[in-house]
């Protein structure tokens, strides 16, 4: 009696993931200029161990050969990053050709091997001219993402099927803004959410010039189901639903900020307040960074969305105790770990269940979800070379298949996913953890840049062949 299988849908796309920043190294090569991410991670005290991004995988000059590690994997996609500073340098003005050109050949590349570029126009590394204008919590950035975006979709626009215009704004404005652990390092509840806003009008600004090419048009959330401790948190577990999820979610999908989260906002001191946040107002609630227009322009139809998923966030009523988190103007809510539930290297809960259950969310609560891609999923886990040379990382393996058993269930009720793209190919520079983290398929022995195949991609690898699982 053969095993039963858990096959995807025909035609699946099946990726890795990466990151300019994380991967490429070269920060000060031909032409590029520093970014925010260069800026804060030589910052004493901003990334584990000292730690920056300067070397990383040395991918901008190994690109070919790594991918020749996607052709060993089999994939058929493979989603990267561009870095915006090495095609502005400035942020806006003059091209920088050298590192357009570098892109070129990299999706050249891609296309050679019959591998589908997913391209990410911003994954965090914001030019740092732009930032010393104010960054993200500046209205004026959202023009240069535009020109940038001008760019690259004139260069690439007839050879990138997949266009992913942000990779979560939530980590980018809440964590880069309002806790601080994220590049540029700020604390401001108010910058925060304005930077979140205007993040969200620079991919309206984006999707109709990507609109002109060949590809299809998504943005990319980073979501997680939330849960109560005890049935007493279940109101705080909705304001961190609001926070982390509804927040994005529904001005992409239904064209309005959830009112209940900007009364909260309104009330807390996070935004300034206007009209209809307040008692009883009859009108929509709102708040002084949203402009007429911007909320239809962000609602404009996608191609697909991208959800990153990593956790579910278990969530208790009170003040965070950790003063800087990413949650803050502060909900009366923070995030806890069950003490029964197994942890990642990162710490965060493994939940294979969660992405069902979100993925069955949207489809419920939101009409105008488009397809999705699982844009990234993944973990961490304490990896090493045995003394025969290789990684045995059974952990990942349990943990991938997992959620691909959960995904499988979530397309068999209903859910059209398209596709799903493992974090990561490599092991890379994992932001504010630096080196510490490993996430990849290949092991990098960083010294010598030796990249070296870990169980999970074989594993991965025979997945792919088959089209999903066999039990």
């Amino acid at each position: 009696m053969t095993n039963p299988a858990k096959l995807m849908p025909e035609g699946f796309t099946w990726g890795a993931a990466t990151a300019s920043y994380q991967i490429e190294g070269s920060v000060t090569a031909d032409g590029r200029g520093p970014s925010i991410w260069d800026t804060f991670s030589a910052t004493p005290g901003a990334v584990r161990h000292g730690d920056t991004g300067a070397i990383a995988c040395d991918n901008y000059q190994r690109w070919e050969s790594d991918l020749d590690l996607l052709t060993d994997l089999g994939v058929t996609g493979y989603r990267f990053s561009l870095a915006w500073p090495r095609i502005l340098p400035e942020g806006t003005g003059e091209v920088n050709q050298a590192g357009l050109d570098h892109y070129r050949r990299l999706v050249d590349g891609l296309l050679e091997r019959n591998i589908t570029p997913a391209v990410t126009l911003y994954h965090w590394d914001l030019p740092q001219p732009l930032q010393d204008k104010g960054g993200w919590a500046e209205r004026l950035v959202i023009d240069a993402f535009a020109r940038y975006t001008e760019v690259v979709a004139e260069a690439l626009g007839d050879r990138v099927p997949l266009w992913i215009t942000l990779n979560e704004p939530w980590v980018s404005s809440f964590v880069g803004y309002g806790s601080g652990r994220h590049a540029p390092g700020l604390t401001d509840g108010p910058s925060a959410l304005l930077a979140a806003h205007h993040l969200l009008c620079a991919h309206a600004a984006a999707v109709p010039i990507l609109r002109q090419t060949s590809g299809q048009v998504g943005i990319t959330l980073n979501l997680t189901p939330t849960r109560a401790a005890t049935p007493d948190d279940e109101e705080a577990a909705v304001r961190m639903d609001g926070c982390h999820n509804r927040w994005f979610l529904d001005p992409l999908l239904r064209g309005e900020y959830p009112e209940d989260m900007l009364r909260w906002y309104g009330g807390s001191g996070g935004l300034p307040p206007a009209g209809g946040v307040g008692g009883g107002a009859p009108h929509k609630a709102q708040f002084d960074g949203v402009l007429d227009g911007d909320l239809e322009k962000i609602s404009a139809p996608l191609d697909f969305l991208g959800v990153n998923y990593y956790t579910r966030t278990w969530v208790r009523t009170g003040d965070d105790p950790d003063a800087r988190h990413p949650l803050r103007p502060s909900l009366d809510a923070h995030q806890i770990r069950p003490d029964n539930l197994p942890l990642t290297q990162m710490g965060w809960t493994v939940e294979p269940d969660g992405l069902e259950e979100l993925m069955v969310r949207l489809k419920r609560d939101y009409p105008a979800l488009p397809p999705i891609y699982i844009t990234e999923n993944g973990a961490a886990f304490d990896d090493y070379i045995d003394p025969e040379g290789g990684v045995d990382d059974e952990e990942r393996i349990d943990f991938l298949k997992g959620h691909l058993l959960a995904l499988h269930n979530a397309i068999e009720a209903g859910v059209d996913v398209r596709g799903y793209f493992c974090w990561s190919l490599m092991d890379n520079f994992e932001w504010g953890e630096g080196y510490a983290r490993r996430f990849g398929l290949y092991f990098v022995d960083y010294p010598t840049q030796r990249r070296v195949a870990k169980a999970s991609a074989g594993w991965y690898s025979q997945v792919i062949a088959r089209n999903g699982i066999v039990l």
